[in-house]
């Protein structure tokens, strides 16, 4: 008897199994603005230099143009100010005469001044990240997927070896909640970065092992869909992103509040089961019987939980469940087999491209020149039927054609915008909102076929 023969007998797709998808995906909504916050919680407002306070000037008000020169698009430039004042550029009822080239200008030594018809208060207005400090910006985020990187080896090893998936994802949970927390009253860059950098590492470990676990109790007829669902959590998290982001314009408050949830999601994930193919492979079988009895009970089929019995689920089969020595053993060499090498550049040349340039599209929202609220609602509306094609391709097509698929559409896309002029925004934004839909339907494919080719011992 099979695991998935085991599972149909205990109720399929089940109470269970409807439950336990539900728990596990709730928290993809809040997965979505974390990942994507800094296009918030980091935007760049409008800006210039703080003009030189004049000795003999009594309103406090400064003409800004006869203290700052003009960029090439005749705006005032960001992060250069005269070095003296220059009267001449007004006439007496104060408007433009004459210009000012070649004059002596110097940095912006006594601050910035903010636009906030966009942007009220976030990191960059509050540590001045702007001009020499423009690439900090940057590096925060990449401190956060520094850590996503570092928490997906770390928490897989992890799971795999030791802990198994539930409680290092509960643990992981926590994790998420506190920092996200401490990133919200971060008194510090510095300080702001490291609980980024935490944040990102408990994130992944609340991606991998949430697959792990959803994808071990799921009958594989259902995958695809519950794949699928678990996407359009992940992409409603978007909307629920943008509509947070608009209320609540302050970066602290929208930091705590994305991260708030996910101490609920700690206490209620003490429920959930671990994966019964891992407790066997782990040398737990007892332990295994009786989460397969729950799982029995819950769908109401108590009768056949009462059945089983350690002996039964290591004698049917061993190797299904990867109890046997020879093939626990061999999954140690998977990786550097040639069959095993192939799975590997697949599974990881696929998510890295789908990531790279997912995330390459998704944190630039401020460069298409559109309302950063619309085009984060409109990045998130292509991905509805971009899943729906997804899953339908995967089913009609298989897996690996719907996963080259929408790579190469999304790869046309990106080289296609690299050819269209800065001005013509509006197809720019065309061609960006298709390659980043297509990018989510190569996620959905990965998620799903990327779960199936490893084995569980590695997963």
């Amino acid at each position: 008897m099979t695991f998935v023969e085991l599972l149909a007998r205990l109720g399929g797709m089940g109470r269970f199994q409807v439950t336990y998808v539900a728990a596990l995906a709730i928290p993809l909504l809040m997965l979505a603005s974390h990942n994507l916050l800094q296009n918030f919680t980091a935007g760049i407002p409008e800006h210039h230099c703080r003009p030189r306070p004049l000795a003999n000037d009594t309103t406090g008000e400064v003409p800004l143009l006869i203290s700052i020169p003009p960029d090439g698009h005749h705006r005032l430039q960001r992060c250069r100010r005269y070095v003296e004042p220059q009267w001449h550029l007004l006439e007496v009822n104060g408007t433009a005469n004459g210009t000012a080239n070649g004059v002596a200008t110097e940095p912006c030594r006594d601050g910035w001044t903010y636009h906030n018809s966009v942007f009220t208060h976030t990191i960059v207005t509050e540590w001045d990240l702007v001009c020499e400090s423009k690439q900090l910006r940057q590096v925060a985020q990449s401190i956060y997927m520094g850590g996503i990187l570092l928490g997906s080896g770390l928490f897989g090893i992890l799971s795999d070896n030791r802990f198994g998936r539930r409680a290092l994802l509960t643990w992981c949970y926590l994790q998420l909640g506190v920092t996200g927390a401490g990133t919200a009253a971060a008194p510090t860059f510095v300080i702001y970065c490291l609980c980024r950098f935490l944040t990102g590492l408990a994130m992944a470990g609340v991606s991998l092992n949430s697959a792990c676990l959803c994808m071990e109790w799921i009958p594989t007829e259902a995958r695809a869909v519950v794949g699928t669902i678990n996407g359009y959590c992940y992409t409603f998290g978007q909307f629920v992103l943008a509509a947070v982001a608009f209320s609540l314009p302050h970066w602290r408050w929208l930091q705590l509040v994305v991260s708030l949830p996910f101490f609920i999601f700690f206490l209620y994930s003490w429920l959930f089961v671990e994966s019964a193919r891992w407790q066997v492979i782990s040398g737990r079988p007892d332990l295994a019987l009786k989460g397969l009895r729950k799982v029995a009970r819950v769908n109401g089929r108590k009768e056949e939980g009462d059945k089983l019995s350690v002996e039964a689920i290591l004698g049917s089969n061993p190797t299904i469940l990867g109890s046997n020595p020879t093939i626990l053993g061999s999954n140690l060499t998977f990786l550097v087999l040639p069959g095993g090498f192939s799975v590997d550049l697949l599974g990881f040349g696929g998510r890295f491209s789908t990531s790279f340039a997912y995330y390459g599209l998704a944190m630039d929202l401020q460069g298409f020149g559109v309302d950063i609220y619309l085009s984060q609602l409109v990045f998130a509306a292509v991905d509805i039927p971009a899943k729906l094609a997804s899953v339908l391709a995967i089913s009609c097509l298989g897996r690996r054609v719907a996963q080259g698929g929408s790579l190469a559409l999304a790869g046309i896309c990106i080289l296609a915008n690299i050819f269209v002029p800065m001005e013509l925004q509006t197809l720019r934004m065309v061609f960006a909102v298709v390659g980043k839909g297509s990018l989510a339907a190569s996620f959905n494919c990965a998620y799903i076929f990327t779960g199936e080719l490893f084995p569980t011992v590695i997963r």
